[in-house]
């Protein structure tokens, strides 16, 4: 706005001769405020907004029990050479059904990382988290509220999650075809393998205060692998084992359950005022260590200390996103105010337009 009205005035005068002079002071002012706008030094911050997901569990919910009550007679925990061999054994053209402990308790280990990375969620797994099941049940019943609540008391959790029901399907596919190079003029040969895992799963969330399933989600999908090299031997080196396969089947499974239910992030930019006194010039190395409260106790001593309206706005403004970044909204838009009650600048409008978006979001939450 402050360039449009000086090109404005500046326009207005161009074509009248005898406002010579007042042009060329015109064009000093011009000058003048393109030289103030540069010579203000701030810094790009890169950060991450947290986003609440619409599957997220409730608030009460702040503490999980991880169990897996899939595990009877049918479950083994072959070695990958092992593994591999009975797919090799049938000349990697097999369609089974593969009950591998591994795959279930790496989808828990797995879940419980996310969860708790996530920030959201304390988590609790427990030695003994595969109780044996009667191997006729297909998917197990839900659990007795009395065993929940005692098992809730004992690790000091709000809920259960459990993996109620679990089934990965192996496919995989060999082909061994000849085909004709255009470029050679020759004939070479090809071994082409395909793999794929179809999984089910069924987690349920038990809240013992209710007595009540929170959450049921049964999960589908199909993962899929496949290569081409000139010969079995060199193919086999190099394309992912069956072991393996499973594996990432389970972290799959984690991470898709895990993007349901706990809070998202999304990246926004924010600046801030790096230049102004030696107390200013202090403050980079500490906001790059993440070290937010020495940040604001220098600017703080700075905003209090000059005499100087425009180190004050900019200090006060360092003040209100590192407040921000400790999570406390309201007294980032306290000092954004006061900052922009000190001197008028437009991106401290723009932020506090941003402080009062993200406020909305966390009220509306």
């Amino acid at each position: 706005m402050v360039f449009e009205k000086v090109l404005g005035h500046l326009l207005k005068f161009a074509n009248v001769e005898k406002h010579f002079g007042k042009i060329a002071s015109y064009v000093s002012v011009f000058l003048l405020i393109i030289i103030s706008f540069s010579c203000v030094s701030t810094k790009s911050l890169l950060i991450e907004i947290p986003q609440k997901s619409k599957k997220e569990l409730p608030e009460n919910i702040q503490s999980l029990l991880l169990m897996g009550r899939v595990l009877n007679d049918n479950y083994t925990d072959l070695d990958a050479d092992s593994l591999q061999m009975l797919f090799y054994r049938q000349k990697f053209d097999y369609d089974t059904i593969i009950n591998d402990f591994q795959t279930i308790d790496t989808t828990l280990k797995a879940l419980g990382n996310l969860l708790f990375e996530s920030g959201r969620y304390d988590i609790v797994i427990p030695e003994n988290r595969f109780p044996k099941i009667d191997n006729t049940s297909l998917i197990a019943a839900e659990m007795q509220w009395d065993e929940i609540k005692e098992l809730c008391d004992t690790f000091r959790t709000d809920a259960i999650l459990s993996l109620d029901y679990f089934k990965t399907r192996v496919m995989t596919e060999y082909q061994s075809t000849t085909n004709y190079n255009v470029f050679s003029g020759n004939f070479a040969d090809q071994a082409h393998a395909e793999m794929k895992i179809n999984y089910e799963a069924l987690f349920r969330v038990y809240d013992p205060k209710l007595e009540r399933v929170i959450m049921r989600r049964f999960m589908r999908d199909t993962l899929a692998w496949e290569g081409t090299d000139q010969t079995a031997k060199d193919l086999f080196r190099w394309l992912t084992p069956v072991k393996d396969a499973l594996t990432e089947t389970g972290i799959s499974i984690a991470l898709d359950l895990s993007g349901e239910i706990c809070p998202g992030w999304r990246n926004e930019k924010r600046a801030y005022f790096a230049s102004g006194d030696s107390n200013m010039k202090q403050a980079p190395p500490l906001i790059n260590s993440n070290q937010w409260e020495a940040a604001i106790a220098i600017w703080k001593d700075t905003a209090e200390k000059t005499k100087s309206k425009s180190l004050k706005s900019k200090a006060e403004f360092n003040i209100a996103l590192g407040y921000e970044m400790l999570g406390d909204l309201d007294s980032s838009i306290n000092w954004a105010l006061q900052s922009y009650n000190t001197m008028y600048r437009t991106n401290t409008y723009n932020y506090l337009e941003t402080l009062k978006r993200r406020k909305n979001e966390i009220n509306n939450q």
